[in-house]
């Protein structure tokens, strides 16, 4: 009996330390997968002098028109498409306009009742004014008949205003092209029903473009008009400088911030076209920089959005991953500003070759 234990003893102890060692292998296997750095790429944020202002911005045209009609009809034809060229004065689109002829016939055969009853007025006028002056009517029946006779101006009159009304409304079935430019837009088709004040056509003026940018409010009373702003429009590899020319006062329709135009220069439209986006720097005047500091940005990418919060990694000095929180400013479409949580000498994680975690071992490799 003794020895049955004793044996037992021996195999739970051989067992023991067959897991043991088995458990050891895997540990360290784990350990060794588990200190296994991320391939990571770092860069040191950009520092921009805060002196000027940054913003987006979208080229147009200076001179924009909406083609609609004034009177309500099927559309029976249009001319052009988009992207056709259009000179002044070109027909574009004409609109059905049976019931608006037919009102003008009305008005033509009122104005034609209303000359003939102006002319027998001015018959009789004129035939008591005679009979009058010879004492054979009396000043109660010539009285009477310049009142008539006045009616039926009054009615001549109201008659051919009709008329230069329906005539006005006729026009309109032809829409003409206020200026030469380009289509841009089409917003009906033929045979679809056109009412007053309903876009059919969006023309846009040739060769004057202009910028429009959007500047925070926090911003706006720094802008002035007539400064000169630096252009880049990288879609195209252009750099160029335009003028202030225009500072929106109001914000009420557009979220906050104020819409400002910069000029575009006739030399530096060549192959431009309206809807690219640009980014603008507006710089400014030395009495309103005079206490200015510089600003840190990070690419959009690096930055890590949970919820409300926004942050990035930095490398620690044992070339671990940390997150930091931080706080940001306004963008210019590629790039943040980061108004607090990272100075300027801390490099941070632009890239990761997986994912990246609190505490995460690092390998470096600069941009």
């Amino acid at each position: 009996m003794n020895r049955s234990v004793k044996n037992s003893a021996w195999v739970f102890i051989s067992a023991s330390l067959l897991l043991a060692a088995g458990c050891s292998s895997h540990q360290k296997k784990e350990d060794k997968q588990a200190v296994q750095a991320i391939q990571v790429i770092v860069a040191n944020p950009e520092t921009d002098a805060n002196n000027g202002i940054s913003a987006s911005g979208t080229i147009e045209s200076e001179r924009t028109a909406q083609i609609s009609t004034r009177i309500m009809g099927y559309i029976t034809k249009i001319q052009v498409k988009v992207g056709d060229r259009v000179q002044k004065g070109q027909l574009l689109v004409t609109i059905s306009d049976q019931d608006v002829r037919a009102k003008k016939a009305q008005a033509e055969a009122s104005v034609n009742s209303a000359n003939a009853a102006l002319k027998v007025a001015e018959k009789d006028h004129d035939r008591y004014t005679t009979l009058f002056q010879q004492e054979s009517a009396s000043a109660k029946e010539l009285e009477n008949i310049n009142l008539h006779f006045e009616a039926a101006k009054s009615g001549a009159e109201a008659a051919a205003q009709m008329l230069n009304e329906v005539n006005a409304m006729l026009a309109y079935s032809r829409i003409l092209a206020p200026f030469s430019g380009t289509v841009t837009q089409k917003m009906a088709d033929e045979g679809s029903m056109a009412n007053p004040g309903m876009p059919i056509l969006t023309i846009e003026q040739d060769g004057e473009l202009q910028i429009s940018a959007s500047i925070p409010e926090s911003e706006i009373s720094k802008t002035r008009l007539g400064a000169i702003a630096d252009v880049e429009v990288k879609s195209v590899n252009r750099k160029f400088q335009g003028e202030v020319i225009q500072i929106s006062r109001s914000s009420q329709f557009s979220g906050g911030q104020y819409e400002v135009k910069i000029s575009v220069p006739d030399q530096a439209a060549k192959g431009l076209f309206a809807g690219m986006y640009t980014t603008v720097f507006i710089p400014l005047e030395d009495s309103v920089t005079s206490e200015s500091t510089s600003s840190v940005w990070v690419p959009e990418e690096s930055l890590i959005r949970r919820e409300q919060l926004t942050g990035l990694y930095t490398v620690n000095e044992n070339n671990t991953a940390a997150l930091h929180w931080v706080r940001t400013g306004k963008t210019d479409g590629k790039r943040v500003e980061i108004v607090s949580g990272l100075t300027a000498a801390e490099p941070f994680i632009v890239s990761a070759e997986s994912k990246l975690y609190n505490g995460a071992p690092v390998q470096l490799r600069t941009n």
